[in-house]
C-alpha cells in the first residue's frame, strides 16, 4: 500500500518538525514548505499530495488568502485541506471553512483528531 503524502505549510520550522515526526511515525510521507507562495508552486506541479495542512497565520500570505488559491488549482480542488491554527476563538472554525478549508484543527494539534481526519483520505 502506498503511503499517503501530506503537504505541511507553516512558517515555523518547529511546527513542521513536530507534525512531520508525528505523521511519519504513523506511516505518512511528509512534504513541507515555509510559505503559501512556495506551497502554490508545489501544488501547481504534478507532485502527489493526498492532504494539505496549512497554518492560517503566516507572513506575506496567510491561510485565508492561500486556501481559495489552492482550491482554484484544477487538480487540487478535491484534495483534503485542513487549516491548522493557534487561533481557537469562536468563529475561527467557520472562517477557515468559509475560506474553503475542508476541516479545521487547533494548535497544539490533537494527534488523534488529526489522524481521524487524514484517515478519511481515499
Amino acid at each position: 500500500m502506498q503511503k499517503k503524502r501530506v503537504l505541511i505549510i507553516d512558517d515555523d520550522a518547529r511546527n513542521i518538525f513536530a507534525l512531520s515526526a508525528t505523521l511519519r511515525a504513523k506511516s505518512f510521507e511528509c512534504l513541507s514548505c515555509l510559505s503559501a507562495s512556495e506551497a502554490l508552486e508545489i501544488l501547481k506541479s504534478d507532485e502527489k499530495i493526498d492532504a494539505i495542512l496549512i497554518d492560517m497565520m503566516m507572513p506575506d500570505m496567510d491561510g485565508y488568502e492561500a486556501i481559495p488559491l489552492i482550491k482554484s488549482i484544477p487538480k487540487r480542488e478535491s484534495t483534503l485541506l485542513v487549516s491548522v491554527t493557534a487561533q481557537a476563538m469562536v468563529g475561527d472554525r467557520e472562517k477557515c471553512l468559509m475560506a474553503g478549508a475542508d476541516d479545521y484543527i487547533s494548535k497544539p494539534v490533537d494527534v488523534d483528531k488529526l489522524l481521524l481526519l487524514l484517515n478519511k483520505i481515499e
